[in-house]
């Protein structure tokens, strides 16, 4: 007999062990997910790029009835499509929430929606338009839509598309493309925004509604949900991906994230461009096709509680190569296994601050989790289970030739609280909501009939 141990979450700050990046089926089913977002509660509202917007519950389940569909007032061909959700702060009393999005005509336009009256899982299908932004090619259109830590919603926008800013967008301060936008929803007049008057060009020459310039088509952004700092993933030219990081609090001076300028640390096209000690560079850059990689997907940092090893870890991804990235204080980079025939397109992060990733090409909505918190002496006979500690599942993975039937699960005075007939999957997922924070003893039955007992 082989031991295991399943350690309850508080037991885990006893071992030095080394984080492992591992995926976990949560849901399938999705049609190009570009967005992973949750209101405040327990659901996640998933985001597809062709106009409707999911409940995907607790538990896995995906309600049949959509949140929203707006795939009637949308185009959705390359890079277009409903990009971007956040809900207000007041959701709860208020019920608005925000949607970003590229209308028929290709332009993005920022809206405001309501939840209905009488069914929190559906909302009314009008909105309100806020603003509108003329987008003059079809690529880079940005899409990210967050509220920060001071209340005010950000929105990330591309350059306009084409390459190279043949328009010199990103750097001029009257136009709204290349540029993160910071506005306060809370007006009760049209336009129904105004321009904090913080905001760096407020009063003086330059869009009152910019916060930052110099973005090239920033592809997911995130603020730290504890300390309220912003990452910002944008996507390169022809040499570098960059990761920029602005700490909390946010200053209200105008920076500028250097493109066209710069492409990450290297000059790109300088002609005209203010000093480089004017620049906020990247805090992290790998080189364009490099690894297979094409074009970068921002993370979050993990604020959760069930993998010690991940907090306050930065988690990014390439839409081309698959490989969950980990990047720490110290600017070294965890990268994980290839995920091949994903194509990630947005991380997301429940009201616990545990993370998901969505892949836009596979449909499915991925839990990031730690395998290394499993036994190794368990492994030899062909088992492993994770995460251990466990809080709400873990997972039993077999080998091809040895696959587990059964399983008990006891407490610690040999009670069964748990008795269950497994699929004949390599990967079978144990619900332990019914248990209380513990040490349990587990006993695993094969398909031969063999028995393994574990703790």
């Amino acid at each position: 007999m082989k031991k295991f141990v399943l350690y309850n979450l508080l037991l885990l700050s006893l071992f030095g062990k080394s984080q492992n990046i591992a995926l976990q089926s949560f849901a399938t089913g999705f049609n190009s997910p570009v967005e992973i977002t949750h209101a405040g509660d327990s659901r996640l509202f998933i985001v597809q790029k062709g106009g409707l917007i999911r409940i995907l519950n607790s538990n896995g389940a995906i309600n049949t009835t959509p949140f929203l569909n707006l795939s009637s007032i949308i185009s959705s061909t390359g890079e277009r499509g409903l990009l971007g959700l956040a809900f207000h702060p007041n959701y709860v009393t208020n019920g608005f929430f925000f949607v970003n999005y590229t209308n028929t005509a290709g332009n993005t336009v920022i809206s405001r929606y309501s939840v209905s009256s009488g069914n929190p899982d559906i909302a009314n299908n009008s909105g309100t338009i806020l603003m509108t932004i003329t987008q003059p090619f079809s690529n880079h259109n940005g899409g990210t839509i967050k509220f920060g830590p001071d209340g005010y919603l950000y929105i990330g926008m591309g350059d306009g598309g084409s390459g190279g800013d043949p328009g010199n967008r990103a750097q001029n301060i009257n136009d709204n493309l290349g540029k993160m936008l910071r506005i306060d929803v809370n007006s009760t007049v049209a336009p129904y925004y105004t321009s904090p008057a913080t905001n760096p060009y407020v009063g003086i020459a330059g869009n009152d509604e910019i916060w930052a310039i110099g973005l090239r088509n920033p592809w997911k952004f995130s603020f730290n949900r504890l300390n309220g700092d912003l990452w910002i993933a944008d996507v390169g030219q022809n040499a570098f991906e960059e990761i920029n990081k602005t700490q909390s609090p946010l200053p209200n001076t105008g920076l500028n994230f250097g493109w066209r300028c710069y492409e990450g640390n290297a000059p790109y096209n300088a002609s005209g461009c203010v000093a480089a000690t004017s620049i906020t560079f990247p805090v992290h850059q790998y080189a364009l096709y490099s690894d297979g990689t094409c074009s970068v997907t921002g993370g979050y940092v993990y604020t959760g509680a069930t993998y010690p090893s991940f907090q306050n870890k930065y988690f990014f991804t390439d839409y081309c190569n698959d490989k969950i990235k980990m990047l720490n204080s110290a600017g070294v980079i965890t990268t994980s296994a290839a995920f091949s025939g994903n194509n990630f397109a947005t991380f997301g992060e429940d009201i616990n601050g545990e993370m998901y990733v969505a892949g836009i090409s596979s449909g499915t909505i991925y839990k990031i989790i730690d395998s290394s918190l499993n036994n190794t002496d368990f492994e030899i006979n062909g088992f492993s289970i994770y995460p251990n500690p466990a809080k709400e599942s873990f997972v039993i993975k077999s080998t091809e030739a040895i696959l587990a039937s059964k399983i008990d699960v006891f407490d610690i005075t040999g009670k069964l609280l748990i008795s269950k007939k497994l699929n004949k999957n390599i990967e079978n997922t144990i619900d332990t909501n019914s248990l209380s924070k513990g040490i349990y003893l587990i006993s695993i039955e094969t398909s031969s009939g063999a028995i393994y007992n574990t703790k």
